[in-house]
């Protein structure tokens, strides 16, 4: 099963420190190799996002970051591959240890069915045509 877990924390512009980064360079290392840690990105600070709002009427607004109302920011994200959601907190834990202070939200993502009559491979398989007729 695969999950994404995504940090939050209270907004700063305090980077993270060289020690942070090394010490978080080796749990990635460590992961990838041990095939549980499938991506990891960090995110920047909230003065880059944009928020995108579609209102029940059907209008879509644009805002730009930062937002002052905003408690927390997302400063990372990790996509996992675990046996269970127990298995997946556990390897959540690991990124608090390397982290420091924050909260890491773990989601279990759906995955569609494949194979023969699932019609989720027929659905892949055009879009890529599309996509690739597209570019050319």
């Amino acid at each position: 099963m695969r999950f994404i877990s995504i940090m939050t924390h209270n907004p700063t512009n305090r980077l993270p420190t060289e020690a942070e980064m090394a010490s978080m360079h080796k749990l990635i290392v460590e992961g990838m190799k041990a095939g549980w840690l499938l991506e990891c990105e960090g995110v920047t600070f909230g003065t880059t996002g944009v928020r995108v709002h579609k209102a029940a009427g059907g209008e879509v607004t644009v805002t730009d970051g930062p937002f002052a109302e905003t408690k927390e920011v997302i400063g990372g994200y990790a996509l996992l591959n675990a046996a269970s959601k127990e298995e997946a907190v556990e390897h959540t834990r690991r990124f608090l240890e390397h982290v420091g202070q924050g909260t890491w939200e773990t989601y279990q993502l759906f995955e569609m069915p494949t194979g023969e009559g699932s019609g989720f491979d027929d659905l892949v398989a055009r879009s890529w045509q599309a996509a690739n007729t597209e570019k050319q």
